[in-house]
């Protein structure tokens, strides 16, 4: 049951084939038993189970939510959760208790969602590969797949597998690794630069942003206002619209494309970058030739500003950060000689390097001397990246399909040597939709050659995000990606899997 998709799952709680408490205790036991993720920061037990067991009586007197009733999720640990430590992964709020819910999350569990717990990120949700975070970094599933461990053996790699283990991306890893380790089968993520479906393609999930705007962000603890947008993280296109677009009068169901001959999917020249590899470059151009193949119009058009770099990320951070100084939440130092000593100690105490450097930059861009030349010029920059989409789409184009990620998910002692603080040629493929506000998506597309996933994005015109999800939708069907198999972590878990076919997904 735990490797069954959402949609599933919830017929079978509809039909009493498993009851929420059962499901909820399976869930429970497999995060226990399976650490090796590192995917949570605090699992909420005893409130899951007491979300199942009232679960379990509604659906005894027939009384169902609807589809998310019974259904554990897990939620990044940047949501506000009322009566649940909120810690950002930093020492700044470690220990601090929200006394409300996150709109997105009080959603979730009017709903009858289980909460299973927080997941791990980098601090503050500022990275790019869930490892600086002060709970230890988060551990790519697929590292101890059977898939990547037997590719690896035929290529007779003789390191130490506990240490050559790969990164999730990031920062929402925690969050799609619990979904993708499937002890839970949904999870939110946050999203300001492409940080729910970075490490969606690394980890075989799919990973929505919707339109900004669409989906409240009240109780997400913000990093960038104007970028931030709640992300949801599943693993099939359907399961994400069922979270995503949450209705308890009259659930959203998705529609199914048989025809994508009326359809034109433009493919950005920009994106084509001398660092994307070998193989996600040719991934592109098969899924490019898959819509033209199905009578689908596919053309070359350009997004020609997507490449400048801008300023707002770290001026939007600064000011965000500024209301963490200890006096009435969050870490408070010991350091009393006097209130301006105080104040830099708990900002130097509570904030890692990442933090304070991203604060030091957005300061200095937002000085009087500096703010015409840098802050609102980047302001005019982010304009012209927005008409850019707006051109393209008006243009005829309904969806535009680019790459994910440059490669497949790298071993964390690779990842180590890039500099965290330094943007990435990555985020070509991520900062620009959160610039225009536009809804987008990572979709698993194949294994590489070493067995790792590799995802492809399809973005969307602005609060069109079910048109975006139906042509994703068609795309998963055709591709058939295939499920990750952690059999032999799990042997363990018998009594939990006793029965079952972690690989029996359906997508039809």
């Amino acid at each position: 049951m735990l490797g069954r998709i959402l949609r599933e799952v919830s017929v079978a709680l509809k039909q009493g084939q498993v009851m929420p408490t059962e499901l909820c205790q399976r869930c429970l036991f497999l995060i226990k038993t399976t650490k090796f993720p590192n995917a949570y920061i605090t699992v909420s037990e005893e409130v899951a189970l007491k979300q199942a067991e009232e679960s379990e009586k509604r659906h005894k007197e027939g009384h169902s939510l609807g589809d998310l009733d019974g259904i554990p999720m897990a939620v990044k640990d940047n949501f506000s959760t009322s009566g649940i430590e909120t810690t950002c992964a930093s020492n700044m709020l470690k220990g601090y208790v929200p006394p409300y819910n996150a709109i997105v999350v009080q959603k979730l569990l009017d709903q009858g969602a289980l909460l299973m717990g927080k997941t791990n990120l980098d601090e503050f949700a500022m990275g790019s590969g869930s490892t600086d975070g002060i709970f230890e970094p988060v551990k790519n599933p697929w590292s101890y797949s059977k898939q990547y461990r037997e590719k690896r053996k035929q290529n007779s790699h003789s390191e130490n597998e506990d240490s050559n283990w790969l990164i999730t991306g990031g920062s929402s890893g925690g969050s799609v690794a619990a979904t993708s380790a499937f002890t839970g089968f949904a999870a939110l993520g946050s999203d300001t630069g492409g940080s729910t479906r970075n490490p969606a393609a690394h980890c075989g999930v799919v990973g929505l942003k919707p339109s900004y705007g669409l989906v409240s962000r009240h109780g997400l603890i913000p990093l960038v206002n104007s970028m931030d947008v709640p992300g949801i993280l599943t693993r099939c296109v359907d399961d994400a619209y069922c979270v995503g677009y949450t209705n308890p009068v009259k659930p959203f169901i998705l529609p199914s494309l048989t025809d994508v001959s009326k359809l034109c999917i433009g493919i950005p020249k920009e994106y084509l970058t001398p660092e994307l590899s070998s193989e996600v470059q040719s991934l592109w151009s098969k899924a490019a030739n898959l819509f033209e193949s199905e009578g689908a119009k596919v053309i070359e058009i350009s997004l020609p500003h997507t490449s400048h770099s801008i300023v707002l990320c770290t001026s939007e951070e600064a000011s965000n950060m500024a209301r963490f100084d200890g006096l009435e939440y969050g870490h408070r130092s010991d350091n009393d000689v006097s209130t301006e000593a105080m104040y830099a100690a708990i900002r130097r105490e509570g904030f890692n390097d990442v933090v304070r450097g991203r604060i030091l930059s957005g300061n200095f861009f937002l000085l009087k001397e500096h703010y015409e030349n840098y802050f609102v010029k980047a302001q005019k920059v982010r304009r012209l990246i927005a008409n850019d989409f707006v051109n393209v789409f008006n243009s005829g184009v309904d969806v535009l399909l680019i790459p994910m990620t440059l490669s497949e998910a790298v071993p964390y002692t690779e990842f180590i040597k890039e500099d965290n603080r330094t943007p990435s040629a990555q985020d070509i493929f991520t900062q620009a939709v959160n610039m225009a506000g536009l809804p987008a998506v990572s979709v698993p597309m194949a294994l590489s050659s070493q067995a790792l996933p590799i995802g492809l994005q399809f973005i969307g015109r602005a609060f069109c995000d079910q048109q975006l999800l139906t042509v994703a939708k068609w795309f998963e069907k055709q591709v058939q990606f295939p499920v990750i198999q952690l059999q032999e972590l799990t042997d363990d878990c018998s009594s939990v899997f006793e029965n079952e076919k972690l690989a029996s997904v359906s997508l039809k």
